[in-house]
C-alpha cells in the first residue's frame, strides 16, 4: 500500500508543468531560509534582547492586516479564472496588487520606526536579523508584485480582444500561471504572518 502510494506521488511530481516544479522548489528553499533565519533571530534575541523595541511598530501592525486582506482576494483569483470573468479577474489581481504596495510602503515606514526606537541595522545582531528577515520577505514580494503587473497586461490585452480571451480561459497554461501567482502570494503570507508572530514573542 505504502509503495503504491509513494509511485502515485511521483507520478503526481512527474505530470506537473517545469514551472510548477520550479516555484514549489523555491517556496521550498525559500521557506529554508526563512527558517534558518528565523532561528537565528530567536537565538540572537536569547543574548541580545532588541533594547528599545518596548512595542512592535504599528506600521507593521497595519501592514500585516493589508497582507492578510491581500491574501483574501488572491483567493478569488482562481476562481474568476474558472469563470472566465475577465474583469472580475483583473480585479482580483489589482486589488492584491494594491494592498501589496501598501505592505510595501507600510514595510519602510516601520523600519523608520525600529530605528527611532534604537533598533538599527548596524546595531544589536537581534535588530539586524529583524531587518534581513522583514528586508528579504519584502524582496520575495516585490518579484510576485512585478509577476502581477506582467498578468495586468495580460488581462488588459485579453479585456476588449474576443480571440485573446477566448483562448487565454482555454489555456491550461494561462491558468497555470494565475494558480502559481495566487499560490505563491498565499505563501507569502504565511512567511510574513509567522515572522509577526515570533516578533510579538520576543518583545
Amino acid at each position: 500500500m505504502a509503495s503504491r502510494e509513494k509511485v502515485h506521488w511521483f507520478s503526481r511530481v512527474e505530470s506537473m508543468h517545469p514551472y510548477q516544479t520550479l516555484m514549489y522548489l523555491g517556496m521550498f528553499g525559500s521557506g529554508l531560509i526563512f527558517l534558518f533565519l528565523l532561528v537565528a533571530f530567536l537565538g540572537s534575541q536569547a543574548t541580545f534582547s532588541l533594547t528599545g523595541l518596548s512595542s512592535i511598530p504599528k506600521s507593521f501592525v497595519v501592514s500585516s492586516f493589508a497582507l492578510l486582506l491581500s491574501g483574501y482576494t488572491s483567493t478569488k483569483i482562481v476562481p474568476q479564472f474558472n469563470a472566465s470573468d475577465v474583469k472580475k479577474l483583473k480585479s482580483a489581481v489589482t486589488e492584491t496588487l494594491l494592498l501589496g504596495l501598501l505592505f510595501t510602503g507600510l514595510q519602510f515606514i516601520g523600519w523608520r520606526e525600529m530605528n527611532a526606537m534604537g533598533v538599527t541595522f548596524v546595531g544589536l545582531p537581534a535588530g539586524s536579523f529583524l531587518y534581513v528577515l522583514s528586508g528579504i520577505h519584502l524582496i520575495h514580494l516585490v518579484g510576485a508584485m512585478i509577476y502581477a503587473l506582467i498578468l495586468l497586461k495580460q488581462l488588459r490585452a485579453c479585456e476588449n480582444d474576443a480571440i485573446k480571451n477566448l483562448f487565454m480561459f482555454s489555456n491550461p497554461y494561462d491558468r497555470m500561471k494565475f494558480m502559481l501567482f495566487s499560490t505563491y502570494w498565499k505563501f507569502m503570507d504565511i512567511v510574513w504572518i509567522v515572522l509577526f508572530f515570533a516578533l510579538i514573542i520576543v518583545i
